[in-house]
């Protein structure tokens, strides 16, 4: 069913407020502007799918920013930040309460950021033709095919939901994805700000003077892209956006001499913001600057540390049938080797219950790793016990212990 009127589209989301859950997802357009331009909504109940056409002459989607409000109805999407920031730029609201099923899948151990197409054959079995993915959403008439991949985006979606929320049940993890939602739900969580736009490269960056450059012109680029909607690299490149940092010119000459820019875009007034920009840098109080962040490995992590508990992660997720990555990041493993109270999510909630106590264990001393079977299994000592944990038994090489004329061990048959 197409909507195309904004009566239509109030009429069938008033049905839709009474269903328990609506699965939802959006096509949009992002290639030319620095918003994303929304085209087309997909809506799904159990009386059926609908497709809303977003671009259709006067509609107005007031009803449909009504429905993601409502309280009563759960909004299920697959991968949703997306889409959920488009509801928050248009309408300035912010769909809730929602399920996304790529979190679940995470939390039920599908792996990292599985696709929709892949988790609707995992556990639907269904095998979707995924050719229209990439057509333009904004040219109109729709075609039969756009119509059926959009609509197969919902539909499927209500199974995926149902099974997924039972595994949850069953293995008493929803509580785990209603608190992933609640960060995905949170207004902080799309709030653009361009003196924030310099954490895009905070990697990239090595030096003070570096930092307090990009810090500038990074804001400037990005106040541009917003105001003018367009993509950031239509208003600078990165890498010219790099080199400016690095090179901090002052003068217009010393900005056509860049690699990385454009000829004759020092002749541009965007010229000119960009120098002003480099000075309010370079008259930076360097004591007020974040603090860089370091090389891997030189945060004051011992690098062995790390190593160990990227192998107590894996063994944690792998046992437990989680997702690494939803539990803990490379960059969460390091705070945690340098600082036991480190602020990362790993410390927190139900991360900390499943890998943050055994991380700081394994930090203190008191869990070791070893392996068994060919499996890494965890060592834990008993409260109180100062006793060093117990090595794995060295397996013996007879054919080197006959070489050396060592006795053959009890187990062994002796001629």
């Amino acid at each position: 069913m197409m909507i195309t009127t904004t009566d239509a589209l109030a009429e069938v989301c008033a049905r839709m407020a009474q269903a328990p859950f609506v699965t939802v997802d959006t096509e949009f357009l992002r290639e030319t502007t620095f918003w994303p331009k929304l085209c087309v909504v997909q809506l799904a109940d159990e009386e059926g799918p609908v497709v809303v056409d977003a671009l259709a002459p006067g509609i107005d989607l007031a009803p449909l920013y009504e429905l993601m409000s409502d309280e009563s109805v759960l909004k299920v999407f697959h991968s949703g930040r997306q889409d959920i920031e488009i509801f928050h730029h248009l309408a300035g609201r912010i769909p809730h309460p929602v399920f996304d099923t790529q979190v679940a899948a995470m939390v039920l151990g599908f792996g990292d950021s599985i696709s929709y197409d892949q988790l609707v054959q995992r556990t639907v079995g269904v095998t979707l033709d995924k050719s229209s993915r990439f057509t333009d959403w904004s040219r109109r008439p729709l075609s039969d095919d756009q119509i059926t991949y959009a609509i197969a985006d919902v539909t499927h979606l209500r199974k995926v939901y149902e099974k997924l929320s039972r595994d949850l049940d069953k293995r008493g993890r929803a509580d785990w994805v209603r608190e992933e939602m609640e960060v995905l739900t949170s207004p902080a969580t799309y709030q653009s700000h361009p003196e924030d736009a310099w954490q895009r490269f905070r990697s990239r960056l090595r030096k003070s003077r570096d930092l307090a450059v990009m810090m500038e012109v990074a804001a400037w680029r990005e106040s541009e892209a917003q105001g003018r909607d367009v993509p950031r690299s239509r208003v600078l490149k990165d890498d010219a956006l790099l080199e400016v940092a690095a090179r901090a010119p002052r003068t217009v000459e010393a900005l056509a001499g860049l690699r990385a820019f454009p000829r004759g875009y020092e002749r541009s007034r965007a010229a000119q913001d960009i120098l002003e920009a480099v000075a309010r840098g370079l008259a930076r109080d360097p004591e007020t600057l974040p603090a860089l962040e370091r090389e891997r490995g030189g945060s004051g992590a011992n690098p062995a540390t790390v190593e160990l508990l990227k192998v107590l992660l894996r063994m944690i997720a792998e046992r437990n049938a989680v997702a690494a990555k939803i539990i803990a990041s490379v960059d969460d493993l390091e705070r945690i080797a340098a600082d036991d109270e480190a602020e990362v999510a790993a410390l927190h909630g139900w991360r900390r219950e499943l890998f943050g106590e055994q991380a700081l264990k394994l930090k203190a001393g008191t869990l070791a790793l070893a392996v068994e079977r060919g499996r890494v299994v965890a060592l834990e000592r008993a409260a109180g016990d100062e006793a060093p944990l117990p090595a794995p038994r060295p397996r013996r090489n007879r054919e080197r212990d006959r070489d050396r004329g060592a006795p053959p061990p009890a187990s062994a048959a002796v001629d």
